[in-house]
């Protein structure tokens, strides 16, 4: 029983990690990276304490209450766990489309097979997970495995890079230059959206919740936060080598080009084993997160989410094969992505001190001032973002 609940919180937190590292992600951090230098390690330093403050809000209230953010949101005000269940269901649904067609491109670099057909593939590996009865285990074990290959490959690009460490260190703190984009984008891409909840509601699905669980939960949710964050270090600093000797990454594929010009042709074909883990793992945290969501809004769906997850990664799919072209879906979303995260935190650090919901829990000061700041931070960047885009996207 203790195995169990240790390789269910485990899982529970690389599927959080896994699903933040998707091919956004990889796309964010080498671009970043090319423009800020060795001062990147400033955002990413700030992003982390945001993104604990964040992850570990809303893990509590979700485990503690036992209840999904959907019957929480819904407890705190009329209809707000239904409009967050539908925000981070559209969400969900056209990340997918990106993180498919992320395994097409994988795939394509790494074998050679065309990105449609790859992308077919993927899917299918992943609707195989969740045709197996016990879906929910198998589907920890694999966020584990496929989240340490992913790492461990991008450590090896990192180390034959030859990145300025000791630079990067230093400006971690003492940055040359500060760009409040980076911080707000790589956030997004962390704990925005369904990310977030993907770790939580996995906990509560298996059963674990309750005051009694409270630092295990937390353990979980730093440790879901520094897998990505040990993700998003190593990829940094392989970008950062490859900048460093003066070498330009190809904007069509900057994350491709990062482990091109660190390892040659091989480094290419490890750029698309990153992709499509990557991409894959994504698409299966996105589709679960997005109809844990939905569970609570109707009982068949409760009874056969197995199924609606099967069905949502269907119809990403079949969309991507249509359009072929996810980029302005992803843009769209990403705008969404941005507004998502201060309502469901905002929503999180209200339940946090309701005891209709929380019981005897008593939030600590420090999560609390920090989630609103993070919640105001992330709302106004959100906002910012919106009125940016829309235009172009109406046109």
């Amino acid at each position: 029983m203790h195995t169990r609940r240790t390789g269910v919180l485990l899982g529970a937190a690389f599927l959080m990690a896994t699903s933040a590292i998707g091919p956004g992600f990889l796309t964010q951090t080498a671009v970043f990276t090319e423009r800020l230098g060795p001062s990147f390690a400033f955002a990413i330093l700030i992003s982390v304490l945001i993104d604990i403050v964040a992850q570990v809000s809303i893990w509590r209230v979700l485990t503690i209450s036992g209840k999904r953010a959907t019957d929480v949101g819904n407890a705190v005000a009329r209809g707000l766990g239904t409009l967050l269940a539908i925000l981070v269901a559209l969400g969900g649904l056209a990340f997918n489309i990106g993180n498919v067609a992320g395994t097409g491109v994988g795939l394509e670099a790494a074998l050679g097979v065309p990105v449609t057909i790859g992308a077919v593939l993927s899917a299918a590996f992943a609707i195989a997970i969740f045709l197996i009865r016990e879906a929910g285990k198998v589907m920890d074990r694999m966020s584990v495995v496929l989240g340490a290959c992913l790492i461990l490959l991008t450590v090896y690009v990192a180390i034959t890079s030859q990145p300025p460490v000791a630079e990067a260190a230093l400006r971690s703190v003492w940055p040359t230059r500060v760009d409040a984009l980076s911080i707000v984008t790589i956030v997004g891409g962390t704990v925005g959206g369904y990310i977030t909840f993907s770790g939580a509601h996995r906990l509560v699905d298996a059963g674990i919740h309750g005051l009694g669980a409270v630092q295990e939960v937390t353990r979980t949710a730093i440790t879901a936060i520094s897998a990505a964050t040990v993700m998003r270090i190593v990829l940094f600093l392989a970008a950062l080598g490859v900048v460093h000797q003066g070498l330009a990454l190809d904007p069509a594929n900057p994350p491709g080009s990062v482990f091109r010009l660190a390892t040659g042709a091989v480094g290419y074909r490890l750029f698309g084993v990153v992709m499509w883990t990557a991409a894959v793992t994504s698409l299966i945290g996105a589709a679960y997160t997005s109809v844990s969501f939905l569970r609570d809004l109707h009982p068949a769906i409760d009874r056969h989410w197995q199924r609606a997850v099967i069905v949502l990664i269907a119809f990403s799919t079949i969309v991507f094969v249509l359009t072929g072209r996810p980029a302005r879906t992803m843009v769209v979303v990403g705008t969404l992505n941005g507004l998502i995260l201060p309502l469901a935190l905002g929503t999180m650090l209200v339940a946090a001190h309701r005891t209709d919901i929380i019981g005897a829990y008593r939030q600590p000061r420090w999560l609390t001032a920090g989630g609103a700041v993070a919640a105001v931070a992330m709302a106004i960047a959100g906002a910012f973002v919106a009125w940016r885009d829309l235009p172009g996207l109406l046109r």
